[in-house]
């Protein structure tokens, strides 16, 4: 196949405390690795998978309680999603995490990250300190720091962070996204035209690329 001018659009949406979402990214990551002959764009949007949460967040044990009944009723579901992840070299350490966090801040340093290009580092070091580290994303100085470790200014995304900058736009994107019929993440849109749900394998989402460019 000959490299395509225009690049295909990969529009992904959701959230950094979800296992599955850590997993599809690692997966998307592949996909693009086999298929360099495509140039492909990608775009994170965001989606909030508990917005019920308050935004200082809550003990991850009363969050486990409230969503699946108790503690241990998720470890069983944990340790295969841990499984999981650590088959694609992740590491989803289950018991570190001890708040859980509201993402909609989180979801804002994305954002400023992807206008200076850096998206995707910036997801990731998220996930990284929530899922390996247990890190508290509703702490604010752990994002500036993480801000700072992909690049950003950090004082000057600590001022971004006391306002209420994006966080109206950011809310509105997420509310739109489930508007649209999408809940559940990861779910990643390819070129506009086809929707591809779940951390689907690494050649399920390269067959949907080459797809999209030859019926472009």
């Amino acid at each position: 196949m000959t490299k395509t001018a225009t690049p295909l659009r990969v529009d992904v949406v959701s959230d950094v405390v979800c296992p599955w979402c850590f997993i599809g990214k690692r997966r998307l990551e592949k996909a693009l690795a086999l298929t360099p002959e495509i140039p492909i764009e990608v775009h994170y949007h965001p989606f909030l998978l508990n917005d019920w949460i308050p935004r200082e967040g809550m003990p991850r044990e009363d969050y486990l309680t409230e969503k699946f009944g108790s503690p241990d009723a998720y470890r069983g579901m944990a340790s295969r999603v841990a499984e999981a992840a650590a088959q694609e070299g992740l590491t989803y350490a289950v018991d570190r995490i001890a708040r859980q966090p509201n993402t909609l801040d989180s979801h804002r340093l994305i954002h400023w990250a992807g206008l200076q290009g850096k998206g995707p580092q910036m997801k990731q070091r998220l996930m990284d300190l929530y899922f390996t580290e247990g890190a508290d994303l509703t702490d604010r100085e752990i994002l500036v720091r993480a801000a700072a470790d992909v690049g950003l200014d950090p004082d000057a995304v600590r001022a971004k962070l006391a306002t209420e900058d994006d966080v109206k736009e950011t809310t509105q994107a997420a509310d739109a996204a489930k508007e649209a019929g999408i809940n559940g993440v990861p779910t990643f849109i390819i070129d506009g035209r086809y929707a591809v749900s779940g951390a689907q394998a690494p050649e399920t989402l390269a067959q949907v690329f080459r797809k999209a460019v030859a019926q472009a």
